[in-house]
């Protein structure tokens, strides 16, 4: 079951944690998989990526992975990212969200071109 009363999460963290759903990546991998992920629409600067990065972990959403790469093929400095179980917890309550808010506008048969009276 979802939890009902956990804050909404900002669109930057909604996109990262979607990023790493899939698998631990570093910061630039993440940045790409946002792009990848919302074709184009969001650009995820360093400043924003890094500030919510950091957020994140202090409060329990990602961790730093114990990943360590082979410096042959990558940079050995590149941190990786992985979500816990809180982050998957939150992601699931969010998309539960959208989920409903979806749900609301079908009932009303709203599109996004009369929504706003378009």
């Amino acid at each position: 079951m979802v939890n009902k009363k956990a804050k909404p999460l900002t669109p930057a963290v909604l996109h990262i944690l979607l990023a790493l759903s899939t698998r631990e990546r570093h910061g630039y991998g993440i940045m790409k998989q946002v792009d990848a992920d919302s074709q184009g629409k969001v650009n995820m600067g360093p400043g924003t990526l890094y500030g919510s990065l950091g957020r994140m972990i202090d409060a329990g959403l990602i961790r730093e992975s114990d990943k360590k790469v082979d410096p042959s093929i990558d940079d050995e400095r590149r941190v990786y990212y992985k979500i816990t179980g809180l982050g998957r917890k939150a992601l699931a309550a969010e998309l539960e969200r959208y989920h409903e808010v979806v749900a609301v506008a079908k009932d009303k048969t709203l599109s996004p071109k009369n929504a706003y009276g378009i």
